[in-house]
């Protein structure tokens, strides 16, 4: 017995330690740009927030071109596909059964789920680093070409854009922890909050709860750093039911769900 119990005691000892958060977060950073989607999705998240930046520069009014106007441009155009990121760094694994390798690795699930939020943090700040220097070139490029270019972008402008572009990011990995099926998840995620918003926005009698309950509504002021306190109480109550409450309700589908 005692020749036993210092093997085992051996063996615990001489066991791998289980990677740390940040070497896990580390990891799922990987995933989202390591693969061909994920690739793909930053190139044409680039190109998306270039081409809104050149076209600002040139059309429209000048009175209105600073730096704060070409950050909103940017940040709206990578709103548009940084959730689809989201989605994928949940679905993709569970699409092509990478997940039975990955929860066998670190049994804790919950460890993972960590590492894929602090991923998702991390790629936020990324694309809000990245459009604030296409935001801030194309500031300069209009004030070079006499088509104004005020240079007023302030540290409010920039919070709001990733709290912006931080909110979408969770709504996409929301869609993809509840329904877990890429293809699924994409399409909805762009059908059902578009079709929200045009019944509020059309429905005399949903409009005042669609000022409420309409997350592109309520985020709008995000864009144009102009959050006010009741902004604020309706950024709150739609980001409870669009975001939190899926997310938590896929968080624990993802917990919960037996791999086959």
């Amino acid at each position: 017995m005692t020749a036993m119990a210092e093997q085992v005691s051996t063996f615990e000892r001489n066991a791998p330690a289980a990677p740390s958060l940040g070497r896990l977060t580390l990891v799922e950073l990987r995933k989202m740009s390591d693969t061909r989607a994920g690739r793909w999705l930053l190139a044409s998240i680039a190109l998306v927030v270039v081409g809104l930046v050149t076209v600002r520069v040139f059309a429209g009014s000048a009175e209105t071109r600073d730096a704060e106007e070409f950050l909103a441009f940017a940040t709206g155009g990578v709103s548009l596909l940084l959730p689809v990121l989201g989605i994928l760094s949940v679905t993709s694994e569970w699409g092509q059964k990478t997940v039975l390798t990955t929860f066998a690795l670190v049994p804790r699930r919950s460890r993972v789920i960590t590492a894929k939020l602090l991923a998702a943090v991390a790629i936020t700040v990324m694309s809000v680093a990245v459009t604030i220097v296409v935001a801030l070139a194309g500031n300069l490029a209009a004030e070079l070409l006499d088509r104004g270019g005020d240079w007023n972008l302030g540290l409010d402008a920039i919070l709001y854009a990733f709290l912006f572009q931080l909110l979408n990011m969770l709504l996409g990995i929301a869609f993809g922890a509840l329904l877990l099926a890429s293809g699924l998840a994409i399409v909805l995620y762009f059908i059902i909050p578009t079709v929200w918003s045009v019944i509020g926005g059309t429905v005399a009698f949903l409009k005042d709860a669609a000022g409420w309950l309409d997350l592109s509504t309520t985020t709008a002021p995000l864009l144009t750093a102009s959050m006010g306190g009741e902004d604020w109480a309706r950024l709150a109550v739609s980001t409870t039911l669009w975001v939190l409450l899926p997310l938590a309700a896929g968080l624990i589908r993802v917990l919960r769900t037996e791999i086959k």
